[in-house]
């Protein structure tokens, strides 16, 4: 004989609701792009505007990811990059941290402004090289950034 147990109610829900939540949670933890599939257009756009960098870097840039495209000379090595630091529940694109220490060295006058949406969050992000972590934190972003040397001017 079969013997039926019957659980309260407030038990069944009980059940039914965690079995819920991690069904949820396991669809959130994928990464948005990928959860978009191929009819979805593309949600990660970029557009990078960088000023003082030197010639053929200055200028403005569209980059495309998933498929990569755009106006952005090394497409494939920018998604690259920045596909490399995203991280589930991180900002991609985070400013150094309050109350870091930091060498007091001078990267140049290169600016970067960079918008648009990655993984499903704006972007709206500036970089430049006036302090040790600013020049250690752009270097990360090459190439969707471009490589600017660390030589003063005048000197070769």
């Amino acid at each position: 004989m079969f013997q039926v147990t019957r659980l309260p109610a407030a038990a069944r829900l009980l059940g039914a609701a965690a079995l819920s939540v991690a069904f949820l949670a396991s669809l959130s933890a994928a990464h948005p792009a990928a959860a978009a599939g191929t009819e979805a257009p593309s949600v990660d756009h970029l557009t990078v505007t960088v000023r003082d960098a030197g010639a053929g870097a200055d200028g403005t840039y569209e980059l495309y990811c998933h498929p990569h495209g755009g106006s952005h000379p090394d497409p494939d090595g920018a998604c690259a990059v920045v596909e490399r630091d995203t991280r589930w529940g991180e900002d991609t694109f985070a400013p150094v941290p309050e109350g870091s220490v930091c060498t007091m060295q001078y990267g140049g006058p290169a600016t970067a402004h960079v918008t648009g949406t990655w993984a499903g969050r704006p972007v709206d992000v500036t970089y430049d090289r006036r302090d040790g972590c600013e020049i250690s934190r752009w270097d990360r972003m090459v190439p969707l950034l471009p490589e600017v040397g660390s030589q003063a001017p005048g000197r070769s």
